[in-house]
């Protein structure tokens, strides 16, 4: 498979699985249909999460994916400030929502983005809750991943991006383990070998960040074979 099949196919993907997810967001797993019944249009008798959206609509994620993937294009590169005002054009006008549409926004997401427009800093925008964990960084760091040949500025950029809305350190953390994984996938390493490499070049890269360092081994812990934790899984590598 060619590169670009790749880079198109995990834009397509990302996208058709958040669609696909939309109807069926916020419910338990004991409550979703059949594994063989879920469809972008549930079966008959089940209650869509967002009944006035249309079958095959991306939600928040895709949309601010693509709201990274504008603002990479139109800078050649990555800005804080572009993708920051990107998400607000998203937020307050729908950019890159389907149908310019915003029928979901996570509440820090909401907050963030409300004090980015009264004139807070981007920078300072992920921090209005200190203790703020979350995927919304993660759900929308895709094309940095597909973006970036230099492993370290790829590394750099997860962390930068997070900023706006999700700035906890955890967060910067997993954006760029998640981001090293998908690379290699992108280079045509296994699943298996993908997080191998992602965790060895997180850690090489960490070497001169003991803040980064820290939260990798002690929060995210991805060398931790399940010692002493029961029943809890953790990755081996």
């Amino acid at each position: 498979m060619e590169k670009r099949d790749r880079i198109t196919g995990g834009f397509y993907g990302l996208l058709i699985g958040d669609a696909l997810g939309v109807p069926y967001e916020f419910y338990k797993a004991d409550q979703l249909p059949a594994y063989e019944e879920i469809d972008m249009t549930p079966p008959a008798g089940f209650k869509k999460t967002y009944p006035q959206v249309d079958v095959g609509t991306w939600s928040d994620d895709g949309a601010q994916v693509l709201c990274l993937l504008d603002s990479l294009l139109s800078r050649k590169g990555f800005s804080l400030d572009s993708f920051s005002d990107m998400l607000l054009a998203w937020y307050e006008d729908g950019a890159w929502a389907v149908g310019n549409k915003v029928f979901d926004v996570g509440v820090q997401t909401a907050r963030a983005l409300h004090a980015y427009k009264g004139g807070l800093p981007a920078r300072e925008c992920g921090m209005l809750n200190p203790e703020g964990k979350g995927n919304g960084a993660l759900m929308r760091v895709l094309p940095l991943a597909l973006w970036h040949e230099d492993r370290k500025k790829l590394v750099q950029d997860a962390h930068l991006q997070c900023l706006i809305t999700h700035g906890h350190i955890c967060n910067q953390v997993c954006c760029a383990l998640y981001c090293l994984a998908a690379k290699a996938l992108l280079d045509g390493r296994d699943a298996h070998e993908a997080i191998r490499e992602a965790v060895a070049g997180l850690r090489e890269i960490y070497r001169d960040m003991p803040e980064y360092e820290r939260e990798l081994e002690w929060s995210i812990r991805p060398g931790l074979h399940g010692r002493g934790m029961g029943r809890a899984m953790w990755w081996t590598v």
